[in-house]
């Protein structure tokens, strides 16, 4: 089976944009694929994380990725940081990337800033540890948003000086997955703007574990216009926050959303939330209970990460064993 990667940094749990952009869109690439999905603590630490809500946001995530339908016995969850090949070949990549090639990537300059000497090094060298995320499974395919092809691209640079320098054909290239269309949910506050965590209004967005008075103080405070809801998607045109609602409407109910607009089309927006509101709880509610079920075992939560970051190794250490030997290092004492 095609051998699929995906990883997600530790934020604690996610909110309902991560779940509707991506997180719901991995589960059925666990019976189509062989997958292997990683929180990506390593990543995290390229800004400074206090260690407590780390560890506290790592094991969060990796519950909430189970609640949401990922099935540690039919796919490969674990943590980045207990399988060392993440590590070890992101070096041997640090080595094989060209500065140039950095100095192309928008992230770094986006989330650097205007001060982008204090930003650590390891934000600038992130794109070849995710790099290194991917091929150290030899995964060629990689369900990616815009916002990392640009990563996606340079990991199959990478792979490709990698196998001219050593004369070899060993790392394979990479295709982005796409599934469709992804819901692309929006700030409640702000219709032109991805709903995100880093945002410093929370009612700007909808948390996987909010509770249904949350919810609905949320959905009831978010921004609309003063026209009703139009019969038709054109009439959405310029119209970004009403857009979104009705997109969340349409992911949470299995929908199209001309078929939200063909039902709901001359409502007002008051009606309309009222609606929402209870298709968004009726939806989370399972996963919050098992979300919460989940972290109210974390021995076993740690048992299932354990046996996840063994399967990963297994996987991975025969193909950096082999990196290394391509490069030259002397075996292992």
């Amino acid at each position: 089976m095609t051998r699929v990667f995906s990883g997600i940094q530790p934020s604690g749990v996610p909110t309902l944009g991560n779940y509707l952009g991506a997180i719901r869109n991995w589960v059925p690439l666990q019976d189509q694929h062989e997958a292997i999905y990683c929180v990506v603590d390593l990543h995290a630490i390229t800004v400074w994380q206090d260690p407590a809500d780390l560890r506290r946001q790592t094991r969060e995530m990796a519950a909430t990725l189970i609640a949401c339908g990922l099935d540690p016995k039919r796919c490969t969850l674990f943590v980045q940081s207990h399988v060392r090949a993440h590590a070890e070949l992101a070096w041997i990549f640090n080595c094989v990337a060209r500065l140039g090639w950095l100095n192309r990537m928008t992230q770094f300059k986006d989330k650097a800033g205007k001060d982008r000497e204090a930003a650590s090094s390891g934000l600038y060298v992130y794109p070849n540890l995710m790099a290194a995320d991917i091929h150290a499974y030899h995964a060629t395919k990689v369900p990616v948003g815009e916002d990392q092809k640009q990563h996606l691209e340079l990991a199959n640079d990478i792979a490709q000086k990698f196998n001219h320098d050593y004369g070899v054909d060993f790392f394979p290239n990479i295709e982005p997955l796409i599934q469709g269309v992804a819901a692309r949910v929006m700030s409640l506050r702000d219709g032109t703007k991805k709903m995100s965590k880093s945002d410093p209004s929370d009612q700007s967005r909808i948390n996987l574990n909010d509770d249904a008075d949350s919810i609905a103080q949320k959905i009831k405070r978010a921004k609309t216009d003063p026209e009703p809801l139009p019969d038709h998607l054109a009439g959405l045109e310029g119209r970004p926050e009403a857009r979104n609602l009705v997109g969340i409407l349409a992911a949470v109910t299995g929908t199209l959303p001309e078929n939200v607009l063909r039902e709901h089309g001359g409502q007002g927006f008051g009606q309309f939330k009222n609606t929402l509101t209870e298709a968004l709880v009726d939806h989370l509610a399972p996963i919050q209970a098992e979300l919460k079920r989940l972290l109210e075992d974390q021995g076993a939560l740690d048992a299932a990460l354990r046996l996840g970051a063994e399967r990963a190794n297994a996987m991975a250490e025969p193909i950096v064993t082999k990196a290394r030997e391509i490069v030259g290092f002397l075996p292992r004492a």
